[in-house]
């Protein structure tokens, strides 16, 4: 009896399981980026994925959802045996993806781009009404505020992000792989996202997360599992869990300290960067310094400004008046240009390591000194041994970890490919940083070591604009800490006064007449 019974909730169980992965493996060269990782999912629930960067999440995220084929292994659906030879194929048996690094068409609409291949049609032709009646049901639904006639091109990465999202949802797909999903999205369109997810969830919908954001996996998550060098480490109950827990396995070791120590400039120390009245797109009399051996942190809203201050500061892009004053230069606007700021000693780490940053078909070598090409060149033909020599220098130092550096910088894991921005910005030799979310879409421990490096910048004497979303980040490194919001700093908080609930105060504050401004 106890058999019968026994056997009566194995198969219970079993056909809980909507997703189930049997010794499933993958290879990229010699690296082995699965090594036989089983794991089941069950109808209905949000199921995670954590490790470190190349630790094979995203890899086992792309197989479920078509993207790569495994080498070994096997895959079962809704108690149904899967091969899927393509992203389509898994959208036909209502799996979708949300990839870490948003995929559009940018010279297609929102709405295009949501509804490609599946769009409205009669007689071969596009049926806009329908397709624009279509978008804004999703989008209201999902609770996103997004014209569907924008140019998709023209988003910023958090808006990006949301179409990613809207283009799952339209498809109906029963199990939706996300893969860092809320890295590029602000602190209210996070609330959205995680609303979004445990709707979906109770809705029947089953969810494969992949997060770096551990607080975000254990409020959302039934169960966890870790996976370590392509292996899994364990799959346990996130009641059963805790962020320390999850950093252990994760690195198989645990981690004392999330922020290295802060060191405060001394007071004497120079100003190696002035702006002054400073208007662009997006950017409205903002006036700032900075010195020698600070971390000035920059918070706000998505859309705040943040950014187009610091591409306007850079050069990328046109400031219509103001000033900036570097420790060796004074500029205006009709001689700002990227090239002319590396040369003044100023550096950018872009938001986007995939649109503004490296050539993903090029290798480490060649994206490290991209910027400093002309260095490394004469009568048109670079030298390659002076090149690979100045490059592996910097590569070593920033510890980006590859099978080699010739290899293409798109095979390497989120953290290496930042870590290779940073190894950039140091050759160009700057005396100030602009670091625009830096440590997006990295794990917690490639974190840690990009705030040493930046901590380590500071303490050589180089001025340091961090912006960031999380804002832990900014309290647990910045000196200083502006808040931005309608393009301009309507706050400045120091030492004990940085704070979330100062942060976030300023950055919500409420207008003359009570409507809150981003």
């Amino acid at each position: 009896m106890a058999g019968v019974e026994s056997s009566a909730a194995s198969a219970g169980e079993s056909a809980s399981q909507y997703l189930e992965l049997l010794d499933v493996a993958k290879q990229f060269g010699g690296v082995q980026a699965l090594d036989r990782v089983s794991l089941s999912v069950r109808r209905g629930s949000v199921h995670a994925l954590v490790g470190e960067n190349g630790a094979g999440k995203s890899t086992l995220g792309r197989i479920v959802a078509g993207a790569l084929a495994p080498d070994g292994g096997a895959m079962v659906l809704d108690g149904t045996p899967v091969s899927f030879g393509s992203p389509r194929e898994a959208l036909e048996h209502k799996v979708a993806a949300i990839a870490q690094e948003p995929s559009i068409v940018p010279m297609l609409t929102v709405a295009e781009n949501v509804y490609l291949g599946v769009e409205p049609e009669r007689a071969g032709f596009v049926r806009r009404r329908t397709l624009k009646r279509d978008f804004a049901r999703l989008a209201e639904s999902a609770g996103f505020e997004l014209s569907g006639n924008l140019v998709a091109g023209q988003l910023r990465t958090a808006e990006q992000q949301k179409v990613e999202i809207l283009r799952a949802l339209s498809r109906d797909a029963q199990l939706i792989v996300m893969d860092e999903p809320s890295a590029a999205l602000g602190v209210q369109e996070t609330q959205q996202l995680h609303e979004i997810i445990t709707r979906l969830a109770a809705s029947g919908k089953t969810i494969l997360l992949i997060s770096h954001f551990l607080g975000e996996v254990l409020s959302l998550a039934e169960q966890v599992t870790v996976l370590r060098d392509g292996k899994v480490v364990k799959t346990s109950s996130t009641s059963n869990e805790t962020e320390a827990s999850l950093v252990e396995a994760m690195l198989g070791r645990p981690l004392t300290s999330t922020f290295p120590p802060k060191q405060s400039p001394p007071d004497t120390a120079p100003v190696v960067l002035s702006v002054r009245g400073l208007r662009a797109p997006g950017v409205e009399d903002v006036s700032l310094e900075i010195r020698a051996g600070e971390i000035l942190g920059l918070a706000g809203l998505v859309g705040a400004g943040r950014t187009e201050l610091a591409r306007a500061v850079f050069g990328a892009t046109p400031m219509q008046s103001g000033e900036i004053v570097f420790a060796t230069s004074k500029t205006r606007r009709r001689r700002r240009s990227p090239r002319r700021s590396i040369d003044s000693g100023l550096a950018m780490i872009p938001e986007s390591r995939k649109d503004q940053g490296l050539i993903f078909g090029r290798s480490s070598i060649e994206n490290a000194t991209l910027s400093r090409l002309g260095e490394f060149s004469a009568f048109g033909v670079v030298r390659r041994r002076a090149e690979r020599r100045a490059a592996r220098t910097v590569l070593d130092r920033c510890d980006v970890r590859a099978a080699s550096y010739s290899a293409p910088v798109g095979t390497l894991s989120g953290g290496n490919q930042q870590k290779v921005l940073l190894a950039r910005m140091l050759l160009c030799e700057p005396r100030v940083v602009l670091a625009d979310e830096p440590t997006r879409g990295v794990d917690v421990g490639a974190k840690r070591a990009i705030y040493d490096f930046l901590v380590s910048l500071a303490a050589e004497g180089l001025g340091i604009v961090l912006i960031s979303s999380e804002l832990e980040e900014l309290i647990g490194l910045a000196h200083r800490v502006l808040v931005m919001r309608r393009g301009r700093i309507v706050a400045e908080l120091t030492g004990g006064a940085i704070s979330e609930g100062a942060i976030l105060g300023a950055a919500f504050a409420e207008q003359p007449g009570g409507s809150a401004s981003p």
